[in-house]
């Protein structure tokens, strides 16, 4: 039996993993290992989304490990700034995770959350100094008779990367080292400068890890940026302060020789787990371009399994790449001294995927669900029983700011999105439907909001609507004047235009719940509305404009609900009634 890749698809970046040994029962069995996963958020809350699995294939996420505003402040970043690479690591009962938070008005830097249950609740952050990206922690637990620890006892080592200074080459990076003092929360002891990459020339060596494997110590660590040139790297040393060797195989894993056209591209930032069968694994992150080098569902986690040969881990042995299924993974004995294949599913997002929410009255949504920075609860499940409320906030998505928008990741190429949103706008400034966001510059709505015509020449209608801009041509003046309508806005290049409009009225929705549609087929997004006659086309956008080689950043695309006052304070509120979202 076989598993596809990605495990986790729709933008799940920067993937790090820790295993938990099952504890034995009473009967003499044993219960199967936890695997925990996180990955980075860059600008969304809740944020670093924790993830269980038994078998490293099927995976549920169970909380975040910042979940709470008073955490860190993400009301200032830009798009791709915030909570970068994290990394997850269990201890003695504990778990923790270590993270950068960046391009923050607030405290910004490194930190390190703590909790006993991954769930939640974490821990209120022990900031730490030190410059750089990618913190990671590393246990080095001496053994009896350990020749390379010969003090015993455990020491706790924080490795991270920074920019050298001075470097030799634009974008060259080190990984440096200090032992962390958890009691205290603080780094002590010399600084240790480990790596400055694999290759010369290399850029950014970054996301780095330690383990101990038999008698040495090993380095991973990527190099060549995130992107498409993105490659993974090892060094050894006989003691965890070095001097690191690279191993001469470097990089282990890289596609940049595969070509634009291949089916996965850019992987990197791996970290490495042992099953209890023995079996080594890696996880690591990559993108899927489709319609063109568009990958709008932006840096996904894979699984790939790992062998050992002269010391050195071989990564998808006799493949080479992470592009096809792999045999499943061996997670150990259930019984002792006997040894059993998983059961698994399969990654979620493989096949006919649909999840209609429909809003209930408990205090939270679903973990899916994303807003963007941090700020006041915009929300309520209890405002309307069985609805999403949503204010019309003056926020827009345009804005550094925390907008009236849930969005949970895109990640299927095909896929159908449904808004039934109960919303009567006062004006033309006031919307409400659905949104699909990359960042500040680069996103599609459709919305329903009030129209305020004017006849223009040709017999086109162009709407004055501020900062957004454009003309449809082939609407008759005045049929939509005062009426409710739906609009399509895109924006790009730092432009919002209009690209779609359609009156309600003769759809037969002039009041009452209208539901807003997205269907993506590829690169084409087509938005409209549903009517009694079926879906009604509006507009299609190109979505390729959302992939980040397109509109920059770091980041996939979210989708959701969306309502904005469009710079004014309004009493207005849309009712979200339902969401589906329907992967194909």
């Amino acid at each position: 039996m076989t598993f596809t890749n990605p495990v986790l698809p729709g933008t799940h970046p920067d993937p790090s993993i820790c295993r938990v040994p099952g504890a034995t029962r009473a009967d003499g069995t044993l219960a199967p290992d936890d695997y925990y996963l996180v990955t980075s958020t860059f600008e969304y809350f809740p944020g670093l989304p924790i993830f269980h699995s038994h078998d490293l294939v099927t995976w549920t996420q169970v909380g975040h490990a910042i979940h709470r505003t008073d955490q860190v402040d993400l009301s200032s970043v830009p798009s791709s700034g915030g909570l970068y690479a994290a990394t997850i690591r269990h201890h003695a009962g504990t778990f923790y995770v270590v993270t950068t938070l960046v391009h923050t008005q607030g405290q910004g830097g490194h930190l390190l959350v703590t909790a006993t249950d991954p769930a939640g609740p974490w821990s209120d952050p022990v900031w730490l100094e030190g410059d750089g990206i990618d913190p990671s922690l590393f246990f080095d637990t001496a053994g009896p008779d350990d020749a390379a620890r010969p003090d015993g006892g455990t020491h706790v080592w924080l490795t991270a990367t920074r920019l050298a200074d001075p470097g030799e080459w634009e974008g060259q990076t080190e990984v440096w080292l200090r032992e962390l003092d958890l009691a205290a929360g603080a780094l002590v002891g010399p600084e240790h400068v480990l790596w400055r990459g694999a290759l010369h020339g290399a850029v950014w060596a970054e996301g780095p890890h330690l383990y101990r494997v038999g008698d040495h110590y090993y380095l991973l660590a990527s190099e060549g940026g995130t992107e498409h040139q993105h490659a993974v790297s090892v060094a050894r040393a006989d003691t965890v302060t070095g001097p690191y060797a690279g191993n001469p195989a470097n990089p282990i894993l890289t596609h940049r020789h595969l070509g634009r056209d291949f089916p996965v591209v850019g992987v990197g930032h791996a970290d490495l787990v042992e099953t209890a069968a023995g079996e080594w694994w890696t996880v690591l992150l990559g993108s899927r371009p489709y319609g063109g080098y568009f990958p709008n569902l932006g840096r996904e986690t894979f699984l790939a399994p790992v062998v050992w040969e002269d010391g050195w881990p071989v990564v998808a042995p006799g493949v080479g790449h992470v592009a096809g299924g792999f045999p499943l993974p061996d997670v150990g004995a259930r019984l002792p001294g006997v040894g059993s294949p998983a059961v698994v599913g399969q990654p979620a997002g493989v096949g006919t995927v649909v999840v209609h929410e429909t809003f209930d009255e408990a205090d939270e949504v679903d973990l899916a669900w994303n807003q963007v920075r941090t700020g006041d609860r915009f929300w309520s499940l209890t405002e309307r029983p069985w609805h999403l409320r949503l204010p019309l906030l003056p926020a827009t998505l345009s804005d550094v700011a925390t907008p009236a928008f849930l969005g949970r990741r895109q990640q299927h190429t095909d896929m159908d999105l449904t808004v039934r949103v109960d919303v009567d706008p006062a004006g033309p400034d006031e919307w409400a439907g659905l949104a699909v966001r990359q960042s500040e510059e680069a996103w599609i709505a459709a919305v329903v909001t009030r129209a305020t015509s004017v006849a223009a020449p040709g017999g086109a209608t162009i709407r004055p609507l501020g900062a957004v801009s454009g003309s449809v041509p082939g609407t008759v003046p005045g049929s939509m004047t005062g009426g409710r309508e739906v609009l399509v806005v895109e924006r790009f290049g730092g432009e919002e235009v209009v690209v779609g409009r359609a009156a309600l009225g003769p759809l037969g929705l002039a009041e009452g719940p209208v539901d807003v549609v997205l269907h993506a087929t590829g690169q084409e997004y087509e938005l409209g509305v549903r009517t009694l006659r079926g879906f009604h086309a509006v507009a299609t956008v190109h979505g390729g404009r959302l992939s980040s080689p397109e509109a920059g950043g770091f980041l996939g695309v979210w989708v959701g609900p969306y309502a904005t006052g469009r710079g004014t304070t309004t009493a207005t509120v849309a009712d979200v009634e339902c969401v589906e979202y329907r992967g194909r």
